[in-house]
């Protein structure tokens, strides 16, 4: 027996093409993979697109992942998490709205349930690894004693900015075989074990938001929802401007549904209090700086007042250049080169050293 067959690796398989190549990839490699599929919410519980369950986590998406496992032929299980993915995701999600904050349910989801959750589930089987499908890199830096979470080398595919949660003891866990890979040659490597999801389209809204409606979605939650908030200021240049339809139905940046001003608008504040929706010209958006709590550390083990990083604020942010410190009670504060648009409370900050995470946090506050 090979030494590659000694090592049990457990793939986390939602029935993409991602996952499924990562499990070929191993067991092409000699180790002994188990899939897994995460059952996490029910359809006709969310809402939304109930007819069409092709998201991950949909009957749709089980059934390739189950495709996937048979034609590699490795065990597959089917695990349910919806009690754990509601309590720490989607509960998360509508108290965020609530608290008139933008959540970032990805992030909590790979914290709280792929590396919560399913590593103890990877454990209970005797598994000594977690692969994911994810587009990044993990190293051990033998000079920090850390393991780093990097970039992948596929700059359009990255998907390190929601990864800066994960915990060293995870990490140790944990590999990515397709951080160094195109998208392009993932496919190709799909077509060559014949896996049936090598041209399956990629889903890109939340999960368990099918129709990426989300106030729909917060109104099913929370049904007198809209009695409660509807009717409060719109606030412009200190003057009250108009009324809205319900402050956790905004977010920083938005520009359409606050009407016509004459001019080009967009949300620049909310205040859950007074349930007041603040709007102004782009030039308000630009902040100096933020403060970030809940917060991570990956390739180094604590902030050094005035470090230099590069600093994202949302997904799709291009890295900007700032300096970090640490807050008293806990948490950083960044300040920016440059005044950076739409920061929003509730995002993730992510802090990086070239192509490694150096940590991340919630958004709390903004300052200029």
């Amino acid at each position: 027996m090979g030494k590659n067959q000694e090592i049990a690796v457990v793939v986390a398989m939602s029935g993409g093409v991602d996952s499924s190549v990562t499990a070929a990839l191993l067991k092409e490699r000699g180790y002994r993979v188990i899939g897994i599929t995460m059952k996490t919410y029910d359809f006709d519980e969310v809402g939304g697109n109930v007819a069409n369950e092709t998201s991950c986590c949909g009957l749709g998406a089980m059934n390739d992942a189950r495709a996937a496992a048979a034609k590699l032929e490795i065990p597959h299980y089917v695990v349910d998490f919806r009690e754990e993915f509601g309590r720490h995701v989607i509960d998360n999600f509508v108290n965020e709205y609530l608290q008139g904050r933008t959540p970032n349910p990805c992030v909590i989801c790979n914290r709280e349930i792929k590396w919560g959750a399913l590593l103890k589930k990877v454990e209970a089987l005797g598994a000594d690894v977690l692969a994911t499908g994810h587009y990044a890199r993990i190293r051990f830096d033998e000079t920090t004693g850390r393991y780093v979470v990097a970039k992948s080398l596929n700059d359009a595919k990255d998907q390190s900015y929601a990864l800066w949660g994960l915990p060293q003891d995870a990490l140790k866990r944990t590999w990515f075989p397709l951080g160094d890979m195109a998208k392009a040659e993932v496919r190709e490597i799909a077509k060559r074990f014949g896996l049936r999801n090598a041209t399956k389209e990629e889903s890109f809204e939340i999960c368990f938001v099918a129709d990426n409606d989300y106030g729909r979605f917060l109104q099913e939650r929370v049904p007198d929802l809209r009695k409660r908030v509807e009717g409060g200021e719109l606030v412009m240049n200190g003057k009250t401007v108009g009324s809205h339809t319900g402050y956790p139905f905004y977010t920083i940046g938005q520009r359409r549904g606050i009407g016509a001003h004459g001019k080009p608008v967009y949300v620049t504040g909310i205040d859950k209090e007074s349930n007041k929706v603040y709007i102004g010209s782009s030039q308000e958006l630009m902040h100096r700086g933020l403060v970030a709590r809940q917060t991570n550390m990956v390739s180094r083990s604590e902030i050094v007042d005035g470090m230099k990083v590069q600093a994202k604020v949302r997904y799709k942010d291009d890295p900007s250049p700032a300096s970090v410190f640490g807050e008293p009670g806990g948490g950083f504060r960044v300040i920016f080169e440059n005044p950076k648009r739409a920061i929003t409370p509730g995002q993730s900050v992510v802090l990086y050293d070239s192509e490694d995470v150096v940590g991340g946090g919630v958004i709390e506050s903004v300052f200029s």
